[in-house]
């Protein structure tokens, strides 16, 4: 990750939200890579999967949106890894291999609220609405390339990482 893509995203957020979080989330949907940024500076660098289908906003379109978010919900507290979740809820089932080549929600889930009128909130086009996660999958052997219906995927030790060095309100740029 270049120093400057991160100094072009603090001045997004910036004009965006007036000022820039000591600590962001940067979404790099080109190298499929996910940095945790603290003062400008890369702390933790994750390799990710967006969507199979591309980039784009509007509801329907199984595509990974862009813009400014935040992490409005957190689930999946003490889960272990392989927890399945459907619908936000923890099934009490864990993923085995060859349960199903479906690409599941697993071990937690972060929830994205957009915070861009007209980009990722409101009609036709917000990521709230449409159950934008970053979460855990079962099919780690396919991430740095796209794979999901819209979500963020990580692998399953990396997003339980993730979630304990971010809090709810944590912004997140998809790029």
């Amino acid at each position: 990750m270049q120093k400057s893509k991160i100094h072009k995203i603090i001045r997004k957020l910036r004009r965006i939200l007036l000022q820039v979080p000591e600590k962001f989330l940067l979404v790099d949907t080109s190298q499929q890579k996910m940095f945790l940024v603290e003062d400008g500076n890369i702390m933790h660098s994750y390799t990710i999967s967006t969507s199979k289908f591309g980039i784009g906003n509007k509801e329907g379109s199984n595509q990974t949106p862009l813009g400014i978010h935040r992490i409005e919900e957190k689930i999946g507290d003490d889960a272990p890894s392989g927890r399945i979740f459907k619908s936000r809820m923890d099934t009490g089932e864990n993923w085995h291999p060859g349960l199903t080549d479906d690409n599941l929600i697993l071990s937690r889930i972060l929830r994205l609220h957009g915070l861009e009128d007209g980009i990722n909130r409101g009609p036709g086009i917000d990521s709230y609405q449409r159950y934008i996660y970053i979460h855990g999958t079962n099919q780690e052997e396919k991430i740095g390339t796209p794979l999901s219906h819209g979500c963020v995927c990580m692998k399953n030790r990396e997003i339980i990482e993730l979630y304990d060095l971010v809090e709810e309100g944590t912004i997140v740029v998809i790029d």
